[in-house]
């Protein structure tokens, strides 16, 4: 698995976030141990609590009131919201990114959810734009698949016809060795 910047999707959830860099969200799992994941469309779980789409936490976990009316997510992972009546923007925590020594090396369990191996390394955290190499947040975008199908199609039928070739090849020299034979 390799992990490149795709292509971004701008969106109307204002709780998708791309990472426009290195990194990886962590996610608590029901099980108790922590996740990463470059998929960051996130919501508000009934508690106002921020999760994926699975319904897994964000970690550290950042909770907003059912009652605010605007969250901004900043480029540095700072989560602030507005309630009625007030001015002053809320901070309700700041969202943090894992990097790893060898991305490539993680373990897919399924769902855009990895897991450290030896392979990978153990994380890093910190915060998105921080001293430690990591990208920096994108609100309302999330990341799209960076293949192109059509493109792939193409490649898929241009291989065909190759190996179609190529045994039309092996099989006149067969014919042609045997004919030599007798």
């Amino acid at each position: 698995v390799i992990f490149t910047q795709g292509n971004f999707q701008a969106t109307e959830n204002p709780l998708d976030v791309v990472i426009q860099g290195r990194g990886f969200f962590q996610v608590r799992r029901p099980s108790g141990e922590l996740a990463f994941t470059r998929a960051g469309n996130f919501h508000l779980d009934r508690d106002g609590n921020i999760v994926t789409a699975d319904g897994d936490p964000l970690e550290p976990n950042i909770t907003i009131p059912p009652e605010a009316q605007s969250v901004t997510i900043a480029q540095d992972g700072t989560v602030s919201y507005f309630l009625p009546g007030q001015t002053a923007a809320q901070l309700g925590g700041q969202i943090q990114l894992a990097n790893f020594t060898n991305p490539a090396g993680l373990n897919s369990i399924g769902r855009n959810l990895f897991v450290p191996t030896d392979a990978s390394g153990e994380p890093t955290l910190g915060n998105p734009g921080g001293q430690e190499g990591l990208g920096t947040l994108q609100q309302g975008y999330v990341e799209a698949s960076n293949v192109s199908v059509v493109e792939e199609f193409i490649n898929l039928i241009l291989s065909q016809r190759a190996y179609e070739a190529n045994s039309k090849v092996v099989k006149a020299a067969d014919e042609m060795y045997q004919q030599v034979n007798q």
